[in-house]
């Protein structure tokens, strides 16, 4: 474990992830304090990854629940195996058979365990990342019933009781907040909002991410994306359309960023179809012209 926001920032940063201070400070204390953290923020802003970078440092075991509408408790904690259940029962033979195997039938060895369930299995000797992966996309009946996991890392099973963590584990909750988190699981929780990176922390990130990246392209790039970001578009490209896009131009081996690259390159930075009329054109010209014109200053 790190033992100060500096380290967590810098262990963070061996494994391939920026932070900023606010965000080291927030995780360093959800280590710390063993509390969940959640993290909004808009789609591709490094919510993920940065539960990836931690089970990186940490050596530790990443389990991913990844929600969706209408996830229930079968698909996210445990569910029995009901046809090993059948199998058993038809094996047995005689009504003795049947009597014993009546109190066996709702044991350990039946029970497939999902992601809370690993997340606070006993057996667990190290303890684990849990990320909870767009929390917002679940209903809200699922967020009560995390409020019993997040609150004491146990989980109630009726055929079994309660079972509970020996090794608590490092809850990570992401949300693209396309509804709100409930206030009871929110206040079981540290909170931080991630946003876009600046141009500073952006280039830095592509540089080490794409160290094969020209300096000057990666500086186009950053400056490109930057403007796109102050225009009212349906979806604004976050720091995974700029790896994306900017591996893309490597495939490419570009060396800088020109009028037709750009424009045939747009459907991998631009997800709709209505952003990418809207940026062609005029609007795209005026963005290179201010490109060109901020790496020439950045020179100066």
């Amino acid at each position: 474990m790190p033992d100060s926001i500096d380290a967590t920032a810098a262990l963070l940063l061996e494994h391939g992830y920026v932070a900023q201070r606010e965000l080291a400070t927030a995780a360093f204390l959800a280590l710390r304090l063993q509390r969940p953290l959640l993290l909004e923020g808009e789609p591709g802003t490094g919510k993920t990854e940065i539960a990836k970078s931690l089970a990186l440092m940490l050596d530790r075991p990443l389990i991913r629940l990844q929600c969706y509408e209408g996830l229930d408790l079968n698909a996210a904690a445990y569910e029995w195996n009901y046809a090993r259940q059948m199998l058993e029962i038809r094996l047995a033979e005689g009504p003795e058979q049947k009597a014993s195997l009546s109190e066996d039938l709702f044991a350990r060895r039946f029970l497939i365990p999902r992601a809370l369930f690993k997340a606070i299995d006993p057996a667990n000797t190290i303890a684990p990342i849990l990320l909870i992966d767009e929390l917002d996309r679940a209903d809200e009946a699922f967020e009560a019933y995390l409020l019993e996991v997040l609150s004491e890392f146990q989980l109630t099973i009726p055929e079994l009781g309660v079972i509970k963590a020996t090794q608590p584990p490092i809850v990570i909750i992401t949300s693209n907040r396309t509804r709100e988190i409930h206030d009871a699981l929110r206040r079981r929780c540290l909170y931080h909002w991630v946003d876009f990176p600046d141009a500073a922390r952006e280039l830095q990130i592509l540089r080490l991410r794409l160290p094969g990246l020209p300096l000057r392209l990666a500086q186009q790039i950053v400056a490109f994306i930057q403007g796109l970001r102050q225009l009212e578009l349906y979806k604004l490209p976050g720091l995974a359309e700029t790896l994306e896009w900017s591996r893309a131009l490597l495939e490419l081996n570009a060396l800088v960023l020109d009028p037709a690259t750009l424009h045939s390159t747009l459907g991998v930075l631009l997800k709709y179809q209505d952003d990418i009329l809207r940026v062609q054109g005029s609007e795209a010209a005026r963005l290179l012209e201010q490109v060109q014109a901020q790496v020439i200053s950045d020179r100066g």
